[in-house]
């Protein structure tokens, strides 16, 4: 178990994100961590890694700019800043937390198995530091920070207080509505979406076609009690996600079919 409360007046924090080092969610979500702690990192990666998911740069060398003594912009993916943060950029202490975000967008039901935002705080539970992944839903290609901004950090705080598993990751979701309209924390198991992602045909200059994969075509969930249902109706969404993904019953079921 993560014990707790953990110290966060001493805790070393580890900041990172998928959108980028120069992300305007990255600079809220540092100011919530600087609200807790004064030995605060930031290791992200140089440029937009939304949607890789929780994969590791394998076939080349990473480079790693220096931006300032506790800031680091590295050309890989959100896994690649953790593991590079943990094992050799941070010196002598692990960080005794991971955060990740302030994502642009949400990240609801399916998406946590794309994004790169839950990604980063995968590795930070599989290198068991505990760790929590924050988003801010948008409307359209319009996004107000201002709930991340007001909340992240008592979230944060609160969240830090409890024990949970060494398995287990923190992941919020942080509603539209104006600070003054949220309706809550709720906590809330992973949805799924009543629609799948659209899929958009397209021509270049030479009229040659492509194919863009676009958004979810829906937020509608299938089911109440919802980190879908909860952001929807005004409410902050706090979901602990496992990463043993074995399926208990199911594991019952072949063992005796098989004996």
């Amino acid at each position: 178990m993560f014990k707790a409360p953990l110290d966060l007046a001493k805790a070393r924090i580890l900041v990172t994100n998928d959108d980028g080092i120069n992300a305007p969610g990255l600079v809220v979500l540092e100011k919530a961590a600087r609200k807790l702690s004064h030995d605060v990192w930031v290791v992200a990666p140089e440029v937009e890694q939304s949607g890789a998911g929780h994969s590791l740069t394998l076939r080349r060398p990473l480079q790693v700019r220096k931006i300032s003594s506790r800031r680091f912009a590295v050309d890989g993916t959100p896994t690649d800043c953790v593991l590079l943060a943990v094992n050799h950029l941070i010196p002598k202490r692990r960080p005794d937390l991971v955060l990740s975000g302030v994502n642009r967008g949400a990240n609801l039901g399916e998406d946590v198995t794309y994004s790169g935002t839950i990604a980063a705080a995968m590795e930070g539970t599989l290198l068991e530091i505990r760790s929590i992944a924050l988003s801010q839903l948008r409307e359209g290609t319009v996004i107000r920070w201002h709930a991340a901004e007001k909340f992240a950090a008592d979230v944060i705080r609160k969240l830090t207080s409890v024990e949970w598993p060494r398995g287990v990751l923190m992941n919020v979701n942080f509603p539209i509505v104006p600070p003054a309209k949220v309706a809550g924390v709720q906590f809330v198991r992973q949805g799924r979406r009543t629609a799948g992602i659209e899929i958009v045909p397209i021509k270049d200059p030479l009229n040659r076609p492509y194919l863009w994969i676009g958004d979810f075509l829906s937020d509608d969930a299938v089911g109440p009690d919802t980190d879908l249902a909860a952001t929807r109706a005004g409410a902050i969404a706090v979901t602990p996600l496992h990463l043993d993904l074995t399926h208990g019953a199911t594991l019952a079921k072949l063992k005796k079919a098989f004996a």
